[in-house]
């Protein structure tokens, strides 16, 4: 097994999207993050450090077998993610291609499980409602979301609500009276 020949087996599973983050990382999510998907597995791209246990993929292992998983002298809890029991393997031999499938295959399962009933409605949608919701996902995150058109800012809408508020006898001038009718503004004559 290797990184590309993983990578065409990893997108061919059901809902999994693509990123490239934190270095050189391949991270694949069970439904797209900008939706609220989860990672599952990450393939490490970056060149082996000197002084650091090197790792090619880390992945979602469960807690029902990640200690079984770790007798295996290739695997080790992965960094950052042992919390959520996460395993990473030295090299590609840890296991062999089908066990390799298998393993993220259910690492894959195993995720699509734990994910809420909102981002399941989500992924029961078609395609194209899917691409909808994660264009926008991806607009608001960035900061780039249009304004909805037609609306107010809320600035504007406070304040003229504040005007809407403010009671008749504040806007009184001084030529009215408290009955409300207005003062001649000629003096009385003597």
């Amino acid at each position: 097994m290797d990184a590309e020949r993983l990578r065409s087996f990893l997108l061919t599973l059901p809902h999994v999207a693509e990123t490239r983050q934190w270095g050189d990382n391949l991270v694949y999510w069970v439904g797209d993050k900008a939706i609220g998907g989860k990672m599952f597995a990450l393939i490490n791209l970056d060149p082996p450090v000197e002084g650091r246990t090197p790792n090619v993929i880390a992945y979602a292992a469960g807690p029902d077998r990640f200690n079984d998983l770790l007798e295996n002298e290739a695997l080790y809890p992965a960094p950052y993610f042992a919390r959520i029991h996460w395993l990473a393997a030295e090299h590609w031999q840890a296991f062999s291609n089908p066990e390799w499938e298998s393993e993220l295959r259910l690492a894959h399962a195993l995720t699509l499980e734990k994910l809420p009933p909102k981002i399941h409605a989500v992924l029961a949608l078609p395609r194209n409602a899917q691409r909808t919701l994660i264009y926008e996902g991806r607009q608001k995150k960035s900061g780039n979301a249009p304004k909805p058109t037609g609306t107010k800012s809320p600035s504007k809408q406070a304040a003229k609500k504040q005007t809407a508020k403010k009671s008749p006898a504040k806007h009184r001038t001084s030529l009215e009276t408290t009955t409300g009718k207005p003062r001649s503004k000629r003096l009385p004559s003597k």
